[in-house]
């Protein structure tokens, strides 16, 4: 059984090739689902890892919707990943009505120059995952990332098989609270590969910092903060 680990930094990269696992599935900020990593990461994992890595091409955390420029920028990645020489990426587009992005997963299938490309879990919020996975397969996905559309690998096990049973030449590759409780189920089930973090929360600091840094409010599925152009209008006035 294949084993990905998604991992967040060059240690969590290290760490998983040191550990046996098969491939690495390369993001940043793990807390929001992940996003593009740093051209800084991308060039140190090329250069010191040697098992197989697809990078993930997320612009922004939240929905799977993206503008114009957005798309451009996730082109300009992926273009990037196969001058660096990755195996493959990870990429996942969807409409404003939870429906796939074909035409643009199309243009991304067609510029990827030999790159393998796995769906993300941006799957787990589609409508129709059926029909979807078929679909996936004719625009050149090999790998389908998922959690059955639940909270959990576990939780989804019956869509997820169901899946399985439903796909040809892709691979559909559970993941979302796998670990060594649990990942003989999906061997068991006849998977072959799952997708897991492995993470461990590090101390970094000796105390709590007085002022927080993150921003709770700012995270949502169904939002997106953007700078308002009204509001720094106003600001500007009020000091220039």
């Amino acid at each position: 059984m294949l084993v990905e680990v998604c991992a967040n930094s060059l240690e969590s990269a290290q760490n998983a090739e040191k550990a046996g696992a098969d491939r690495i599935e390369l993001c940043s900020e793990l807390a929001v689902g992940g996003i593009t990593p740093s051209y800084g990461l991308l060039k140190a994992v090329s250069e010191k890892i040697s098992i197989p890595v697809r990078v993930l091409i997320r612009p922004r955390s939240g929905d799977f919707t993206y503008t114009v420029d957005e798309f451009e920028i996730m082109k300009s990645n992926i273009k990037l990943c196969a001058e660096m020489g990755f195996e493959g990426v990870v990429v996942g587009l969807l409409q404003s009505d939870l429906e796939l992005d074909e035409g643009r997963l199309q243009e991304l299938a067609s510029l990827n120059q030999g790159l393998q490309m796995t769906f993300h879990r941006a799957f787990d919020w589609l409508l129709n995952p059926m029909s979807a996975i078929n679909t996936l397969e004719k625009l050149g996905v090999n790998t389908i990332l998922t959690s059955g559309q639940q909270p959990t690998a576990v939780s989804g096990l019956d869509l997820l098989t169901a899946l399985h049973q439903n796909t040809a030449n892709m691979t559909i590759m559970p993941g979302a609270g796998i670990n060594a409780s649990n990942a003989h189920l999906f061997k068991t089930k006849g998977f072959k590969a799952i997708h897991l973090s492995g993470v461990q929360m590090q101390r970094t600091l000796t105390d709590d910092p007085k002022v927080p840094m993150n921003s709770p409010k700012l995270l949502s599925d169904s939002a997106l903060p953007v700078s308002n152009f009204e509001i720094l209008q106003e600001v500007v006035r009020s000091v220039k």
